[in-house]
């Protein structure tokens, strides 16, 4: 390796270069180095003039200079980079701040609301089983009754959820890199393991809980609902997910709201019939408020923020879902 020392130190710009061995076997057909060299204090390399070196014709100037000097023009070039992306962050206009005035809009928990329809997308994103999104938005909530946390840590508390809900429900578990990397590498997988093993203190380990898949599963059978129907009721559902005001229903009402306004949007049916209620255990009194709610979701689903549940469901995978006319006279009379 050759190092460039400072003029001021030595009179003039040298170069450093260690000692090297010579095959005299080869024929060198320039003129050998007629600058005398210096050595240092501890004799373990040589101190070369550089106006000298290059008098001699030898070669103009060592490679391994040429190389250090256009490493040292890039450093500079990526420095200018990031003084600009520091310049350009000044000028990000923040788009949730005329909505602050607004509790309608709650601007304090846009982040988080985002970070659910992030775990529905990472979930799409593996081609996981539909029970295992169910089950990770149950571990979630589960944990977060019981554990106070900080917003930083709600991306961990999601992609530790997923990971537990793989490890219950799925054939194949992702791998902890996985997860790591989706999340944009912002946490160490020490910091995964450790809220595995937090997240399953908290719920004393107690995976095996009722989530609306498994209701939905049921009144779908009970209600002989075809597969158009289903996607409906699950598209309804997962909007479902990342509202705060869902949480206070259990999930066997959710489920069976959901399939019955799955019904009545696709017009199948519009009446809560007695083989309904004998199989959901409910009257049509007691899913009322619930599925009220569930029908002004579905009314703003295209219009509002969120859309990322509207945008998979808008797909031939899903049978576009998203694009059926909300049940809007429940609102006004109902059945």
């Amino acid at each position: 390796m050759i190092l460039k020392m400072d003029s001021s130190e030595l009179g003039s710009p040298v170069y450093i270069q260690p000692a090297i061995r010579i095959d005299l076997s080869i024929q060198i057909t320039k003129p050998p180095i007629l600058v005398a060299p210096i050595r240092n204090e501890t004799e373990d390399c040589i101190i070369i003039d550089a106006e000298g070196y290059k008098a001699t014709g030898y070669f103009d100037v060592p490679i391994f200079v040429q190389h250090t000097e256009a490493m040292m023009e890039e450093i500079d070039r990526m420095d200018e980079e990031i003084e600009m992306e520091d310049i350009e962050d000044w000028s990000v206009v923040d788009i949730d701040s005329y909505d602050k005035k607004n509790e309608l809009t709650v601007v304090e928990y846009i982040d988080d609301i985002y970070a659910y329809y992030k775990k529905a997308e990472v979930h799409y994103k593996f081609e996981l089983m539909e029970e295992t999104l169910y089950w990770t938005m149950n571990l979630i909530d589960r944990f977060l009754t019981v554990q106070s946390v900080i917003r930083k840590k709600l991306q961990l508390i999601g992609i530790t959820a997923l990971l537990l809900a793989c490890k219950y429900k799925e054939v194949f578990v992702l791998v902890v890199q996985d997860l790591i990397l989706i999340s944009d590498k912002a946490y160490a997988r020490k910091e995964v393991l450790e809220m595995e093993k937090l997240m399953g203190n908290a719920l004393q380990f107690n995976m095996t809980v009722p989530t609306t898949y498994v209701f939905m599963r049921r009144f779908l059978k009970a209600f002989q609902s075809d597969n158009k129907v289903e996607l409906v009721s699950f598209y309804l559902i997962e909007l479902c997910l990342v509202e705060y005001e869902m949480l206070r229903f259990p999930p066997s009402i959710l489920a069976a709201a959901t399939v019955f306004i799955a019904q009545c949007t696709l017009g199948v049916s519009r009446e809560w019939n007695t083989t309904w209620e004998k199989h959901s255990s409910y009257d049509k009194n007691q899913i009322l408020e619930c599925s009220k709610l569930m029908v002004s979701f579905h009314q703003k689903t295209a219009v509002g923020k969120l859309t990322g549940v509207h945008r998979k469901y808008n797909t031939s995978k899903y049978g576009n879902a998203s694009r059926c006319e909300p049940a809007s006279f429940l609102l006004e009379a109902w059945f």
